[in-house]
């Protein structure tokens, strides 16, 4: 299997499935001397592990991460570092039924069609259970980030939609993302979601979402004008998480409505010789090339495949079968990728960071 890889000079590779002994990643491209502990990792992970409310899988894994080389007396070395995450909480039984079967929506029957052999315990390597790799490996990123850039990149993520039921951007507090299970900017809607899915959690159904995600002190010049454009590696990055079906920077699809005034993000001078953007439709990038302004792109995530309601499909014998998964599963995925965007968002940023030092100097 090919694709297990993401980066350029900041790379990172993971390997691992979901119903193995357990997952892990290697880091590459890190520079030395940059300060790193398992304590540095962990409270990322520990936004996205399992179990830790009502409203997600209540497949229980601490998550717990081991640095396995790369640091040395708490300092990178420049050499890989090698991270690894024990399963502790798996139950295969739960996937003993669709061993034959493909459940709709997954990735069950692409791996058969193209490998002719796959994983059924809770979907092997093609389970979101991948991310949490993803998730220590953008923690070395963030740490990459506060080492080279002045100040930090900050970089945060929220749900801002459930569903059909968007949050009230009037109300975008972002105290409230860490106050409540979804991640959301807004108070008020966090108490209507949690009555919405309440009910698709109990119906055995899912829901959709939309995850927002936002870097700001982002260094102007990041990107390359052609193939390497910063939008496209981010695009790329997140169409790459699990369940992600659309991708938009900036205004994204809304600017197809604008005008080229509307759209147009107008500029003036600063006295001390910067330059104000006066709107930011672009979402941080021009023609590939970070501009200074917040980086801020959306993602659209489908609903769960794994639902309780027999679906229709077929088996590895070519018979017609309905399938109702059973198992531990999350009602709504969108909350849990959250910090899975953050992730993949500072991966990229670390990446171009170095790319640009490489090929420009400092900033």
């Amino acid at each position: 299997m090919s694709g297990n890889a993401f980066g350029t000079l900041f790379r990172f590779t993971t390997f691992g499935e979901s119903h193995g002994p357990a997952i892990g990643c290697v880091v590459d491209g890190v520079p030395p001397r940059i300060p790193l502990t398992e304590a540095d990792i962990q409270p990322w992970l520990d936004k996205r592990k399992p179990g830790t409310s009502r409203h997600t899988t209540q497949r229980r894994e601490p998550d717990e991460v081991q640095i396995l080389s790369g640091v040395f007396e708490g300092q990178t070395t420049g050499t890989p570092i090698g991270l690894l995450i024990h399963n502790t909480d798996q139950r295969s039984k739960d996937y003993g039924e669709i061993a034959q079967q493909f459940r709709p929506g997954h990735a069950d029957v692409t791996y058969w069609q193209k490998y002719g052999i796959r994983d059924h315990r809770g979907g092997g390597r093609s389970s979101a259970r991948e991310t949490a790799m993803r998730v220590a490996a953008g923690a070395v990123a963030r740490k990459v980030l506060d080492a080279l850039v002045p100040g930090g990149v900050v970089i945060r993520g929220a749900m801002v939609q459930m569903g059909p039921h968007a949050v009230d951007r009037a109300g975008w507090d972002w105290d409230q993302v860490g106050a409540n299970p979804f991640f959301c900017p807004d108070a008020a809607t966090a108490a209507r979601w949690e009555e919405y899915l309440d009910g698709i959690r109990k119906a055995g159904s899912s829901a959709g979402a939309v995850v927002e995600v936002e870097a700001t002190n982002v260094p102007a010049g990041l990107g390359a004008p052609v193939y390497d454009k910063l939008d496209a590696d981010l695009a790329k990055a997140f169409m790459s998480i699990n369940a992600v079906k659309g991708v938009e920077i900036g205004a994204g699809f809304a600017a197809a409505g604008f005008t080229g005034e509307d759209n147009a993000d107008e500029m003036r001078m600063r006295e001390d010789g910067g330059i104000d953007f006066l709107s930011n439709h672009a979402g941080g990038i021009l023609g590939g090339i970070s501009t200074g302004q917040p980086v801020v792109a959306r993602m659209a995530i489908k609903p769960t495949s794994s639902i309780l309601t027999p679906r229709r499909s077929v088996d590895v014998h070519g018979q017609d079968v309905d399938v109702r998964t059973k198992g531990r599963h999350d009602p709504c995925v969108g909350i849990r990728a959250v910090p899975v965007a953050e992730a993949m968002m500072a991966c990229v940023l670390a990446d171009h960071l170095l790319r640009h030092r490489a090929q420009c100097g400092g900033f």
